[in-house]
């Protein structure tokens, strides 16, 4: 697919460039980028340039990683990050996809994170055809957890053992969001397990 853009009220989400390298080694200098995510530590300008100029437009181009950089609007500074992954999942009848994202340090508690995860997940769910996506994070990220809780992500629970850190295997939260919880149509039917009162 060839990149394309969003954009919500107040952000434009577009395809990094090689310009954006800076503003991404100054974001991904925090400890809780690289602690909570997979970007390298330490995180240097030859890593942007790999991430902005390889990585990302082999997922557009591949259809397994989309990748935007989040921009505001009115002044185009660096939010942070935003990726559909497990793409490979959309040509099977599962339709799934994974939601990931990081924010820049001094952009955190704008509700910016939340604005453009809501816009990349309805245009999964319109375009792509995406008929469960995915959200998991380290237990105790409490920042990642409240973003998907605030899109409509419904929680789960606790997959044991799910991420290795530093070499220790740690547990993460994991939530999903199906077109039907923003009111959009689906495809395939659904036939939720009856509760019990």
């Amino acid at each position: 697919m060839d990149p394309i853009e969003l954009t919500t009220e107040r952000l434009l989400l577009r395809p990094f460039a090689l310009s954006d390298a800076d503003g991404v080694v100054a974001a991904c200098q925090d400890p809780d980028i690289p602690r909570y995510t997979s970007v390298p530590s330490p995180y240097t300008p030859e890593d942007a340039r790999t991430f902005i100029g390889e990585t990302c437009p082999s997922g557009w181009h591949n259809d397994s990683l989309y990748t935007w950089g989040v921009f505001t609007r009115e002044d185009g500074r660096l939010v942070g990050s935003m990726c559909l992954v497990r793409l490979a999942q959309l040509r099977s009848p599962e339709r799934q996809a994974e939601l990931g994202y990081w924010t820049a340090k001094e952009q955190r508690g704008r509700g910016y994170t939340a604005e453009a995860a809501g816009a990349v997940v309805r245009w999964a769910f319109g375009t792509l055809g995406v008929e469960r996506m995915e959200w998991y994070a380290e237990a105790g990220n409490e920042g990642s957890r409240a973003v998907a809780l605030k899109v409509g992500f419904r929680m789960e629970g606790v997959m044991r053992s799910k991420i290795v850190y530093a070499g220790t295997r740690r547990d993460a939260w994991t939530g999903s969001l199906l077109p039907s919880d923003l009111d959009l149509p689906t495809t395939t039917p659904y036939l939720p397990f009856p509760e019990r009162g």
